[in-house]
């Protein structure tokens, strides 16, 4: 079989890593994400380094510069997967250096370029993205369809990331309309349901935080209070992520392109649903209300934030302040004096979502929005009913925890800052005392590859928990020290375990 090269590559260093040339033909484009914003050069200086042992046949720069590494006769060493590799053109792209791995628009531009380009050289007319592993690897494709894969089907990995991933569907559509190739066939783009079914509740928040972050950008709407609603509204429960709902918080099912119980469906667009809602003197209202299709979570959030932004009472704003308010609590009340919900106790429930799920992670820092950070004044973390207030400014949180003894001051991961914790308090989390049990309270502990915070997520998050620690190090990012798990699942943060 014949084999060209792009004609997009503005730079070329050959890796070694690789292994010979392809035993299978080319049906498969994996798209992944670098982990930083790297230039071609740099990222072609690593790749030759017969050390790093992997590869892969191109990368798009932050400047959208494409560069070849491994040519396509060949099968590079980048998806963990050999059976894989050896029909997969393999494309890794700047990146910033955490989830979601936001990708600047160049480099995803350069992307869709580049992916018709390998298209149209092998045949191609349609890209082909199913969104599911199984029907993917399983799925045999015609001679003039190329299917995307990702990393993270075959290694404990995010990549291609959040920000990518959410836009494979959009990606597909794109390079199949320049390919002329009609209707690409592909689950629409977004995050489906079978996607959690094997996730963890704080996995699933964090998979669809991304989107809401990137709604944020664009809308201005804070992420925390946008999502929060989507989960109050959904009855957000284990039972139904393990089910897989329809949409990720299982909502019944207006937001994900199925009925609600009981509702009606006009055969175009839009569902109609009766339902109580609660007046101001606690006597309840029948509402009607009318509920548009959605193919993906993503057109929901964006359906969502058009409708809290441009929707009047008369000839004024609904929501009047709600675009660029940084303060969840505040923007939850502008929420509910809008009329968007009449129970009494929304805006607690709001709170104590965006609160119990630290949504405010969610929230971005640019023109739209600043992200606050609060200090909360509690008698424990866990313990969040017996909160007394939140604070930007850490000395009016301590003095309100002087005013109350019991009280201590805990900062937005959860992190006690006040009373500061004694030296004891971690007394033994030495490798002179290892192997040591320690008990982890937050459920989203992140476990690192290696000994700070300079090192790479895995993507896993411990959970609450006890753990064993067979080694202690010293690292960037924490006080106490990384402790390494006797799981091999990797390192984490010993300022968030205490010694059992």
């Amino acid at each position: 079989m014949g084999y060209t090269n792009s004609p997009l590559v503005a730079y070329t260093k050959l890796s070694p890593n690789h292994s010979g040339q392809r035993t299978h033909k080319i049906d498969r484009i994996s798209p992944h994400c670098v982990v930083g914003q790297c230039t071609a050069e740099g990222l072609g200086d690593w790749f030759y380094k017969s050390s790093t042992q992997a590869s892969s046949n191109y990368g798009i720069d932050k400047s959208g510069r494409v560069g070849m590494y491994v040519e396509e006769k060949n099968r590079s060493w980048c998806t963990s997967s050999n059976a894989n590799d050896q029909r997969a053109i393999t494309i890794e792209c700047a990146s910033d250096t955490v989830e979601p791995y936001t990708m600047y628009e160049v480099v995803y531009a350069r992307l869709i370029d580049l992916c018709v380009d390998i298209c149209k050289r092998n045949g191609k007319k349609k890209l082909l993205w199913f969104g599911d592993k199984d029907k993917t690897l399983n799925y045999e494709p015609k001679d003039d369809e190329m299917l995307i894969t990702v990393h993270r089907w075959f290694a404990n990995k995010s990549c291609p990331g959040n920000w990518l991933y959410a836009r494979l569907g959009d990606l597909a559509a794109k390079v199949t309309a320049q390919l002329g190739g009609g209707s690409s066939e592909v689950i629409p783009s977004g995050m489906q349901a079978r996607e959690f079914q094997n996730l963890t509740e704080t996995q699933v928040v964090a998979e669809v935080g991304a989107l809401f972050t990137a709604d944020q950008k664009k809308s201005g709407i804070l992420a925390s209070v946008s999502m929060a609603q989507f989960i109050l509204e959904s009855g957000y429960g284990k039972s139904e992520l393990a089910q897989g709902a329809n949409n990720c918080f299982g909502m019944k099912k207006s937001l994900s392109g199925n009925t609600w119980g009981g509702s009606t469906w006009d055969g175009s667009s839009v569902y109609t649903k009766k339902t109580q809602e609660q007046n101001a003197d606690g006597s309840y209202v029948t509402i009607t209300a009318d509920f548009r299709r959605y193919s993906c979570v993503e057109d929901s959030i964006a359906d969502h934030s058009a409708y809290l932004l441009g929707a009047k009472n008369g000839s004024k704003l609904r929501y009047e302040g709600l675009k660029g308010c940084t303060d969840y609590k505040k923007a939850a009340q502008i929420i509910k004096a809008g009329g968007y919900a009449t129970s009494l106790t929304y805006v607690d429930k709001l709170c104590s979502i965006i609160e119990r799920w630290k949504l405010t992670q969610y929230d971005v820092a640019g023109e739209a929005s600043d992200v606050v950070k609060y200090y909360r004044v509690r008698k424990s973390w866990d313990d969040a009913k017996s909160q007394l207030g939140a604070y930007t400014i850490l000395a009016n949180a301590k003095a309100m925890a002087d005013k109350n003894p019991g009280y201590e001051v805990y900062d937005w991961n959860g992190k006690q800052v006040y009373p500061e914790v004694a030296e004891g308090a971690v007394e033994g989390m030495t490798n002179a005392d290892c192997p040591f049990l320690v008990k982890v309270s937050i459920d989203d502990l992140n476990i690192r590859k290696g000994a700070g915070t300079n090192t790479a997520k895995t993507g896993i998050c411990t959970g609450v928990g006890v753990f064993t620690i067979l080694e202690v190090k010293e690292g960037k990012g924490s006080d106490a020290g990384w402790g390494r798990l006797k799981s091999g699942a990797g390192w984490i943060s010993l300022d968030y375990c205490q010694k059992v």
